[in-house]
Order: C-alpha cells, then sequence, then structure tokens
C-alpha cells in the first residue's frame, strides 16, 4: 500500500505562457498595421498660430502631396519629379467631387521648392489648394511639459 503524504502545501503558479503568446501576436498585429495608417509621406508640418482643421485631408480619396525636407515630391507616397505633377493631378481630379488638393510641405523645406509645386498644380488647373498647417503650442497648454 502507497502511504499519501497528508497536509502538503499548494503552490499557485499562474501560466504565463498564453498570455504572452497573446500579446506577441497584437505586438505583431500592431507593428503591420500602424504604418499603413499614416497617409500621404510623414513631414514635419509648418506651424502658425491658428491653423485651419482641414479633415477632408484625411479622406481616403484626398489629392495630398507631400514636400520633405530635402525637396523631393510626393503624389500619395509616390515620388514623383515636379513636371509630371500637372498631368498626374488632372487624372487624379478627373473622377473626383472634391477638386481640392492638399499640400503638406516641410517646414525646413526650400521655398522656392514648394513655390514650383504649387505653380505645377496651377499649371494642372487645381483652383482649390489647401496647405496642411499644425497649431503652435503655446507654455503651459495641456499636453507641453513645462518647466
Amino acid at each position: 500500500m502507497a502511504k499519501h503524504k497528508e497536509g502538503g502545501s499548494v503552490q499557485a503558479m499562474p501560466n504565463v505562457v498564453p498570455l504572452t503568446d497573446v500579446m506577441l501576436v497584437l505586438l505583431i498585429i500592431f507593428m503591420v498595421v500602424t504604418p499603413m495608417l499614416s497617409k500621404g509621406v510623414s513631414v514635419d508640418l509648418v506651424m502658425t498660430h491658428n491653423p485651419i482643421a482641414m479633415n477632408e485631408a484625411d479622406k481616403e480619396d484626398a489629392v495630398l502631396i507631400a514636400v520633405t525636407r530635402d525637396g523631393k515630391v510626393f503624389l500619395g507616397t509616390t515620388p514623383i519629379p515636379p513636371d509630371q505633377l500637372p498631368q498626374k493631378v488632372k487624372d487624379m481630379l478627373a473622377t473626383q467631387l472634391d477638386k481640392t488638393v492638399y499640400l503638406k510641405a516641410d517646414a525646413r523645406a526650400r521655398y522656392e521648392r514648394v513655390v514650383e509645386v504649387v505653380d505645377n498644380l496651377r499649371a494642372a488647373g487645381v483652383d482649390n489648394l489647401g496647405l496642411l498647417t499644425e497649431k503652435i503650442r503655446e507654455k503651459g497648454s495641456a499636453g507641453s511639459p513645462t518647466g
């Protein structure tokens, strides 16, 4: 006959392996999806005191042009030479109801490059041009570090 040990202590050990598996899957999903959430090319927008909210620029079919710090021009996420911009924009606007083109230029981009892009857009017949900017954060406002 086997003897059973009476009064043994029970130790509860949480099983964290399923939790770790779920967290790794979520991490991978966020790493894959996050780059797809940004529309267009990332630039440091010009700061202004009174920006105008242009929520239409976030729409899926919005025509968005970016000028980066080093002077490269992008139509959406595709690099494009500025001289090819008028024809491409004409083609894109032909099927759109809203004929507004949104331009986001890096704050440190050369002014002459931005003017060149605007001139090319005007040559394409664009009458509504939205210049995207960000609001200057005031010292002591919520969200900005004080010190």
